[in-house]
C-alpha cells in the first residue's frame, strides 16, 4: 500500500514539475527579471542614498526580503492556477474518484508549488550575488523558514483554487491581498523603525514573520523573535492544511 501511495505522490509531483518547467519562460523568468529591477532601483540607485541598516548596507538588508517575496508569490500562484485549471477542465474529478487519499492529493500540489518557489528563490539569490556578497548567519533557520513559508503559501494557493469560480478569482487575492501584505511586510524597511502603533499593526501581517525569520537566517537580524516567527509559520501551515483537507475531502467547491 505504501508503494502505491508513494507512486501516486511522485506522479502528481512530477506532473506539477513538468507543468511549470514546460512554460519556464512564464513561470521562472518574470520573477527573476522583476526582482533584478528591484535590486537595481532600490538597491543600487536609492539604496546608495540610505544609511546602513543595523550595521549592513541597505542593499544587503533588502536582499532576503526580495528573495522571500519572489518565493511567496511563486508558491501561491503555482498551486492556485494549477488546481483551478484542473478543476475548470474537470480533470480534478478523475483525481477525486481515484483511490488516492486526500493527503496525497494535497502534497502532490504542494510539492509542485514548493519546487517552483525554491527554484525561483535560488535563481533570485544567484542574481543577488552580482550586487552584494552572500552572508549566511544560519543555514538551519534559512531552510526552516523557507520550507514553512513555501508550504504555507502553497496551501493558501490550494485553498484559493478550491473556491475560485473563474480565472479572475485566482488573480484577485494575489493582486489585492498578497501583494500589499508583502510590500508592508518589512521587505524594504525594518519594522523597528515604525512608531509603536504601526509596529503593533504590522505584527498582524503574517508575512512580517516570514521575512523576519528569513532575514535572521542571512544576517542575524530580526524584527520578531526567530522562534515566534517559526511558531507563527507552523501554526498557519497546520491550520491551512486542516482547512484544505476538510474541503477537498468533502468535495466542497469541487464536485458538480
Amino acid at each position: 500500500m505504501f508503494n502505491l501511495y508513494y507512486t501516486a505522490l511522485k506522479s502528481l509531483a512530477i506532473k506539477e514539475t513538468h507543468r511549470y518547467m514546460r512554460i519556464w519562460v512564464q513561470t521562472l523568468v518574470p520573477p527573476v527579471i522583476t526582482t533584478s529591477l528591484y535590486f537595481i532601483i532600490f538597491g543600487n540607485l536609492i539604496g546608495s542614498q540610505i544609511d546602513d541598516m543595523g550595521g549592513v548596507s541597505y542593499m544587503e538588508f533588502i536582499v532576503p526580503g526580495l528573495i522571500m517575496m519572489s518565493i511567496i508569490t511563486s508558491s501561491y500562484q503555482n498551486v492556485s492556477s494549477s488546481f483551478f485549471s484542473q478543476k475548470f477542465q474537470r480533470n480534478i474529478e478523475e483525481l477525486l474518484v481515484a483511490p488516492v487519499p486526500t493527503h496525497i492529493i494535497i502534497w502532490g500540489f504542494v510539492l509542485g508549488g514548493m519546487g517552483r518557489s525554491i527554484l525561483v528563490g535560488t535563481l533570485v539569490t544567484a542574481i543577488s550575488l552580482f550586487f552584494v556578497p552572500l552572508h549566511v548567519y544560519s543555514w538551519g533557520f534559512i531552510i526552516a523558514t523557507l520550507l514553512l513559508t513555501t508550504t504555507t503559501f502553497s496551501l493558501a494557493g490550494l485553498f484559493n483554487g478550491i473556491f475560485a469560480q473563474s480565472f479572475d478569482d485566482v488573480s484577485i487575492i494575489p493582486t489585492f491581498v498578497l501583494q500589499p501584505l508583502t510590500y508592508l511586510g518589512g521587505v524594504f524597511y525594518a519594522i523597528s523603525i515604525l512608531p509603536p502603533f504601526w509596529q503593533a499593526v504590522s505584527r498582524i501581517n503574517p508575512i512580517v514573520y516570514m521575512i523576519s525569520g528569513f532575514r535572521f537566517g542571512f544576517l542575524g537580524m530580526e524584527d520578531v523573535s526567530i522562534w515566534v516567527s517559526l511558531g507563527v509559520l507552523a501554526l498557519f501551515t497546520t491550520v491551512l492544511y486542516g482547512v484544505c483537507f476538510h474541503f477537498i475531502n468533502k468535495g466542497r467547491g469541487l464536485r458538480s
